[in-house]
């Protein structure tokens, strides 16, 4: 479980996070929305500290990760498999070796590093391409090789910075289907960042609002979509007519 309480965080000046407050339930998906620069990458990058908190506690496992000493905060960095918004595979390295690069960092045995490899490759319906270059991918299978090198080592939380941007409406569906398999078949606490209302839908369990530093409001997709907070109506109307739920909801936005 993840503990977020009173999250502030300031670029000079400009104040980005103002008091964000929310509990993550470990097995669940939760998406954050919000507008494009609302703070939604700042508060993801918090969660693993890629970024030092001004006034705040994040705990992660009980474990108040701001208080940390960078030793002990790269043992908890370990329980979290990261899909950065571009994917950020690495040109110089083939796909079996971008996958593999956690798994070397993290000194497991070469005759596993391999097996992970080929697995979850697979697991992201992209068997047999370890000696491709990252040149020779679409954009949408270099998401897949991302999140298989994210998933690699078994992490027990997995942040999803933008997953689906830039895609095509039939790939953002397969990284969204995705999601919803590692949810359920690898039991992974997932936590998406997104604007993209209703891939929200579809991934998660519960969704949050971040609005001007806070979460705004916390409901399941249905209670997102038929929310009656200003704030939020303004945020989904016009982008949506109908969207089916993880849950099976079908509901009027």
């Amino acid at each position: 479980m993840i503990k977020i309480i009173d999250l502030h965080k300031f670029f000079g000046e400009k104040a980005v996070l103002q008091g964000v407050n929310l509990e993550i339930y470990d097995g669940e998906t939760i998406t954050i929305i919000g507008g494009s620069g609302c703070g939604k990458t700042v508060f993801l990058k918090h969660l693993i500290g890629l970024l030092r908190t001004e006034k705040g506690k994040i705990y992660v496992d009980e474990v108040d990760i701001t208080k940390l000493t960078d030793e002990k905060l790269h043992e908890v960095q370990k329980r979290f498999g990261y899909l950065f918004q571009g994917g950020a595979l690495f040109d110089s390295m083939n796909i079996g070796e971008n996958v593999a690069f956690g798994l070397k960092n993290y000194n497991f045995p070469q005759e596993e590093i391999k097996k992970r490899v080929e697995f979850y490759l697979s697991h992201v319906g992209l068997p047999g391409i370890e000696n491709l270059s990252p040149a020779e991918l679409s954009g949408g299978m270099k998401k897949r090789v991302a999140l298989a090198r994210a998933i690699a080592y078994d992490p027990k939380y997995i942040l999803y910075d933008e997953p689906t941007t830039g895609l095509d409406p039939v790939t953002t569906e397969t990284i969204s289907d995705l999601i919803l398999y590692l949810q359920t078949t690898l039991k992974i606490t997932s936590v998406v960042v997104t604007h993209d209302i209703k891939t929200a839908c579809k991934v998660s369990n519960r969704i949050a609002m971040l609005h001007e530093g806070k979460i705004v409001e916390t409901g399941t997709p249905g209670q997102i979509l038929n929310s009656e907070n200003p704030i939020v109506r303004q945020f989904i109307t016009g982008k949506i007519e109908e969207v089916s739920t993880s849950k099976g909801e079908s509901v009027n936005a």
